[in-house]
């Protein structure tokens, strides 16, 4: 494919940002595009082109056939479409490459793929991997789906078939309550992604959420970096990322690596990737999903594996083999990520916006801050709610968490709510600290949490007030001396 030269980033925010900087480090020039109500991102002005896309504000970054156009007016032999909107369109990826520009990620066929939750369960089954019992077909009748339901045993689960990040998603734990669960999965479905089918598969109860970082060029090398522990969630959406899992069983660690990279060897795959499975109280595993591009996760798996995840993809697009083998990548300590995201946890994680108008950010050794905001930095109210992350790392796991707690009470962002109030009674759970915790975690502790930041801001103002105080004693006696 030859080297690339110029990239277009189909995308945003602090993952816009994120791409920006490796490509940087590659000597690779960088261009971005922005929507009317992100004509002030930091992103825009830290690229070295940028270009406008007017009219709708969620549009900007879906329409491919205008992004296109204007990689190709600036020249770009590629996009990148980091994490979200165009990321997982197999009809993006193809047009990219009917239109002569290198995509950075997957085959449009993978990605097409492991779009459609049932045939990628097909193919994974097919090629050795451990799946749910449910259904292998979409399926839209509620009669049909609770006979199916009735004959797994309940609980089950059922899944939008042509969508992911928990929409479409519902436990179902007996028959009287399948049909409207049904209909509320669908009818979500619907609004999110068009579509209404769905599958059903048997319902784990209290399992871990592992995810498996792999990485493959076009010559059929693919190698592992570690495991992401994604238990920690609400409402199936992932709030806490760690690397690696604190408490997993080192024989499940070894297969789940063997599962993941024969998988994508078998199955021809080729850029960066994720599998995620879920695992049970006695360690079974279960193939859940493949995701074909970025994770917001990356980090942790980029500090413990000394690995930059964007540049691998950058470089795998080009066609470079991988320069490095399973042996050569030295996993270190453990990392944690906490997404901050603009929402008001008393007001049920209700989306917030506004104005930032004091920003104080956390630093020191082992931790890292992704993100696109600053002070005066005025959120928009036309997308996803996560305005950064944090991530922290050290050389054992209670480190980490020791860490996470001083660097969470270190950060300080005035102007709108946020969930910084929820980390930090996380990292002060005895559960967390002993790294005891599955998908039900949050269900589970939330009503013991108090969820109020207001007790942090009234410190952090009883601080100011007595340096204001002390200051102006100061120049009261500094007055009184000259005089």
């Amino acid at each position: 494919m030859g080297k690339i030269s110029k990239v277009l980033i189909a995308n945003r925010g602090e993952i816009a940002l994120r791409i920006i900087r490796a490509c940087k480090e590659l000597d690779i020039t960088s261009v971005a595009i922005f929507s009317e109500v992100d004509v002030e991102g930091v992103w825009v002005r830290k690229a070295d082109e940028c270009y406008p896309i007017m009219g709708d504000v969620i549009k900007a970054y879906l329409d491919y056939d205008v992004i296109i156009s204007i990689a190709k007016k600036a020249n770009c032999d590629a996009i990148h479409p980091g994490y979200g909107f165009l990321s997982e369109n197999a009809d993006f990826a193809k047009a990219c490459e009917d239109n002569g520009i290198i995509f950075i990620g997957p085959k449009p066929e993978h990605i097409a793929l492991f779009g459609d939750k049932m045939a990628s369960k097909v193919a994974m089954k097919e090629v050795g991997v451990p799946v749910l019992e449910g259904t292998d077909e979409p399926i839209d009748n509620v009669n049909e789906a609770q006979k199916i339901a009735e004959d797994i045993g309940f609980p089950v689960i059922i899944k939008a078939a042509f969508g992911g990040g928990g929409r479409g998603m519902r436990i179902v734990r007996s028959k009287k309550e399948f049909k409207e669960m049904f209909e509320s999965a669908t009818n979500e479905s619907i609004k999110y992604f068009g579509r209404g089918e769905v599958f059903i598969e048997k319902f784990v109860e209290n399992p871990r959420h592992i995810e498996v970082q792999v990485i493959a060029d076009k010559f059929g090398n693919v190698l592992h970096l570690g495991e992401r522990d994604c238990s920690i969630q609400r409402r199936h959406q992932k709030v806490i990322e760690i690397a690696p899992s604190p408490r997993l069983n080192p024989s499940a660690r070894k297969e789940l690596y063997r599962i993941a990279t024969k998988a994508m060897f078998k199955l021809g795959y080729e850029s960066v990737g994720t599998v995620e499975f879920l695992l049970d109280s006695e360690d079974n595993i279960y193939f859940i999903e493949m995701n074909t591009r970025v994770q917001v996760e990356h980090p942790v798996t980029e500090i413990t594996s000394g690995v930059d995840i964007i540049q691998r993809m950058i470089q795998i697009a080009e066609g470079d083999k991988l320069q490095m083998l399973q042996e050569d990548i030295k996993f270190r300590g453990y990392a944690i990520e906490f997404r901050i995201n603009a929402e008001n946890p008393q007001k049920n994680f209700m989306p917030s916006v506004g104005t930032i108008t004091k920003y104080l950010t956390p630093g020191g050794p082992g931790v890292r801050l992704d993100t696109a905001i600053y002070s005066g930095y005025k959120v928009p109210a036309n997308y996803d709610s996560m305005v950064g992350k944090l991530i922290v790392w050290s050389l054992d796991w209670d480190g980490a968490v020791k860490k996470a707690r001083r660097a969470l009470d270190e950060f300080y962002i005035e102007g709108f709510p946020t969930n910084i109030s929820l980390h930090r009674e996380i990292v002060r759970d005895e559960d967390f600290k002993n790294g005891k915790f599955t998908t039900s975690y949050l269900d589970e502790k939330l009503e013991t949490f108090t969820l109020s930041g207001e007790q942090h801001i009234k410190e952090e103002e009883e601080k100011v007030a007595r340096i204001v105080s002390f200051i102006s004693k100061l120049k009261e006696k500094n007055i009184k001396t000259k005089q």
